[in-house]
C-alpha cells in the first residue's frame, strides 16, 4: 500500500451513488408495498451498504483499513429506478471516496439480488463519487502573486563548511513544489544577532514566509527561539502546536522541540528543526495550511487594511 504516514489526519467525507432501474412498472411498486418475497428491500440493501463500507479494506487490495466515524446509506425511489446515496466521514490520513463507492455498489447489488426473482431486467446504471472533502487539497489557496519565501540555515557546522546543508536543501525544494519563489537563502552560525539581522532584513523586503532551520533545541547554542521571539510583533502559537503534535506521534523526541512562529509585519516566520528529517516532518504537517496566513496577508495589504 501506499504510504500515508507522512499525512496529517483531516476531517475527510465523500458521497457516493448508485441507481438502480427496474425493467417492469410493478418492480417499485412492490418495494414501496413491502412485497417483494425476499423481504424488505430497502433495509437489506441499507445494512448490505454500511456493511460495504466497513469492509472495503478486505476487498480493495490497496486500500488502507481506517476507522468509519459515519456512515449513512439512503434511497430516493423514483417511478423507474432506485437511487442510493452513501454518506461516509472520518477524521484520518486518506479519504473515503472508494469506501463509499463501495458501499453503495454493495447496497446496488443487493438491491439486485432482492428484485431479481420477480424482474429479469434489473440493471445497475452506474456507481460514482458525488463529492469528495477533506485532506491537503481542499486548502490550497490561490494567490494574485507567487509568494515569495527565504529560508535561514542556522548551523555552526554548516557555517564552518564541516557539514553539507541537508536540511535547508530539502526546504527549498518543498516550498518550490508548492509554488513558492525562493528569493533568499543563508547560512548562519548559532549567532543570535547574525539570526536577527538577516530575518529583519528579509521581512524589511517584504518576504512573504522566512523559515530557519537549526537552533530549535536544547544544545547550549540552541538560542533560535531567543533570537527570533524579540522581533516578532504578533506571536502565532497554534503552527508550532501543531507541527509538535504531529511530531510527537512519529519521534517522541519532538517533545524538546522549541520552535516558534509569529509575524514580523505581514512576514511569517517558522523556526523549523535542522535535522533533515525534522524539518520536513514539520514542513508536512503545515503545508499547505499555513499559506493560508499568507493569504490572508495579501489580502489586507491589497484592501489598504
Amino acid at each position: 500500500m501506499i504510504d500515508i504516514t507522512h499525512k496529517p489526519t483531516t476531517l475527510r467525507e465523500a458521497i457516493a451513488e448508485a441507481t438502480v432501474s427496474v425493467g417492469q412498472a410493478g418492480t417499485i411498486r412492490a418495494v414501496k408495498e413491502g412485497r417483494v418475497p425476499k423481504g424488505d428491500v430497502l433495509e437489506a440493501a441499507r445494512i448490505a451498504g454500511l456493511f460495504g463500507i466497513k469492509r472495503t479494506a478486505d476487498m480493495i487490495p490497496d486500500c488502507h483499513p481506517l476507522p468509519i466515524e459515519h456512515a449513512e446509506v439512503t434511497f430516493e425511489v423514483q417511478a423507474t429506478s432506485i437511487v442510493i446515496r452513501v454518506n461516509v466521514r472520518t477524521i484520518y490520513r486518506t479519504g473515503v471516496e472508494v469506501e463509499a463507492m463501495h458501499g453503495a455498489s454493495v447496497a446496488a447489488l443487493t438491491v439486485y439480488d432482492m428484485l431479481k426473482p420477480i424482474d429479469k431486467g434489473i440493471t445497475i446504471d452506474r456507481i460514482r463519487l458525488l463529492e469528495k472533502k477533506g485532506g491537503k487539497g481542499d486548502w490550497k489557496d490561490a494567490f494574485d502573486t507567487t509568494p515569495r519565501a527565504a529560508v535561514l540555515v542556522i548551523s555552526d557546522g554548516v557555517a564552518s563548511g564541516k557539514k553539507d546543508d541537508k536540511a535547508g536543501a530539502a526546504i527549498i525544494e518543498r516550498l518550490q513544489k508548492l509554488g513558492l519563489q525562493v528569493d533568499g537563502r543563508a547560512v548562519v552560525a548559532d549567532e543570535p544577532e547574525q539570526i536577527v539581522k538577516h530575518v529583519k532584513d528579509w521581512a524589511g523586503q517584504g518576504i512573504d514566509l522566512i523559515l530557519t532551520t537549526g537552533g530549535t533545541g536544547l544544545s547550549p547554542r540552541d538560542r533560535t527561539p531567543e533570537a527570533i521571539a524579540p522581533i516578532l510583533d504578533r506571536e502565532v502559537p497554534g503552527i508550532m502546536e501543531a507541527a509538535r503534535a504531529y511530531g510527537q506521534e512519529r519521534m517522541p523526541l519532538a517533545i524538546m522541540s522549541r520552535g516558534i512562529a509569529g509575524m514580523i509585519g505581514r512576514t511569517l516566520v517558522i523556526t523549523l528543526p535542522g535535522s533533515t528529517r525534522g524539518a520536513q516532518e514539520t514542513m508536512d504537517a503545515l503545508f499547505p495550511f499555513v499559506l493560508h496566513v499568507v493569504k490572508v496577508q495579501e489580502h489586507a495589504f491589497r484592501h489598504g487594511l
